[in-house]
């Protein structure tokens, strides 16, 4: 077992530590009981988000994963809804099935491209016709994800997100969007917030991960639709008391880390077009767009997923496996360009290994 000397962490955006503005924002938070409806500082993030995402109202909610369940029964309250969603999607993939678990509500699956988007023609295919409801469920929702992390942090355009919008309501459908890396879409297109989920009826907007809060998200809508989530918040375990204390910190990462975006997307480009160079590797370079790098390894390569991740975490350097022969890497406001560079020397060193325990040369 080698020594570790140094340590980079890059298996998710996820990890990151409070900087000291927000431990101190934290400490000093003017706070008061939020289940009641009286935390003036959970009241201003939610009035903050709700504008920055140009929309009514907000609420501040424990996680992602919550604040899209939240989202989904808000719009789907009788049970035996379907939902249209991508096939790649998060909350199809990796929020547990909550929303049939919890909500009853039916997931009808789209493919997602490469480029993290759904075919129009294919979402129109997917509606029901609501003529045959004696077999069919009955469609109500669309559910976009931008920047689509399991294509790799890919970005939807606002354009594509209005003709999606436009689908929704020529057959009176709703449309949400799982906003957990939604401002590094935003930097990575030159478009603001606002104007990538005018489109939408609801938002759930992660705050730690780009962002770097420790905890939360805020799911912003109409106040009517706010008022609604309110209350399956509390039902679902959500409703919190003091929680000025969290959303201090989010007020202090929104000012602190937003202009740190556009560096996270710089040097995941670096790490993505210097892992390509490694004898072994693979990077679609041109695919990089925000702060997520996939890699593929080589079949000639004699080492898998798992055996990568091991022998780098002897380096001191973190990593995910992403399925068979793959690995990903997410960038953060916590990693320099050093550590970037650190990380390509652990990879070459890790594949070097390898070649001369095959006796490649």
């Amino acid at each position: 077992m080698k020594m570790v000397v140094r340590t980079v962490d890059l298996r998710s955006d996820t990890v990151t530590k409070p900087t000291e503005a927000m431990r101190n924002a934290m400490a000093n938070a003017e706070v008061d009981d939020d289940v009641l409806g009286y935390d003036p500082t959970a009241q201003r993030l939610e009035a903050e988000m709700a504008r920055i995402m140009g929309k009514e109202a907000g609420l501040f909610v424990p996680s992602g994963t919550m604040g899209n369940l939240i989202s989904v029964l808000t719009h789907c309250q009788i049970r035996g809804s379907e939902i249209i969603l991508g096939d790649y999607s998060h909350i199809h993939i990796y929020e547990n099935g909550g929303i049939s678990t919890l909500g009853g509500v039916h997931p009808r699956t789209v493919k997602n491209n490469e480029d993290g988007t759904m075919d129009l023609d294919l979402i129109e295919a997917a509606i029901r016709d609501p003529s045959f409801e004696i077999c069919y469920p009955t469609t109500r929702l669309i559910c976009l994800e931008n920047s689509q992390a399991h294509s790799g942090g890919r970005c939807l355009s606002a354009e594509y997100t209005d003709k999606v919008g436009e689908l929704a309501k020529k057959y009176g459908l709703k449309l949400h969007i799982d906003g957990a890396r939604i401002f590094n879409a935003s930097v990575a297109l030159g478009v603001p917030v606002h104007r990538l989920v005018q489109a939408a009826d609801s938002v759930s907007v992660c705050l730690s991960k780009g962002l770097g809060a420790p905890v939360g998200s805020v799911v912003v809508g109409s106040k009517s639709f706010i008022a609604r989530a309110k209350i399956l918040r509390k039902t679902l375990g959500g409703g919190m008391r003091q929680i000025g204390v969290l959303c201090a910190a989010a007020f202090t990462a929104l000012q602190e880390n937003l202009v740190k975006l556009e560096g996270d997307h710089r040097k995941a480009k670096i790490l993505a077009a210097e892992l390509n160079k490694i004898k072994g590797l693979k990077v679609d370079v041109a695919t990089v767009e925000t702060n997520i790098v996939y890699c593929d390894i080589l079949k000639g390569s004699r080492i898998s997923e798992t055996e990568l991740v091991k022998t780098l975490e002897q380096y001191g350097l973190l990593i995910l496996p992403e399925g068979p022969l793959r690995v990903r890497f997410v960038l953060h406001h916590q990693i320099s360009e050093s550590d970037v560079h650190y990380a390509v020397s652990c990879l070459q060193r890790a594949l070097a290994g390898v070649a001369e325990e095959n006796g490649d040369k």
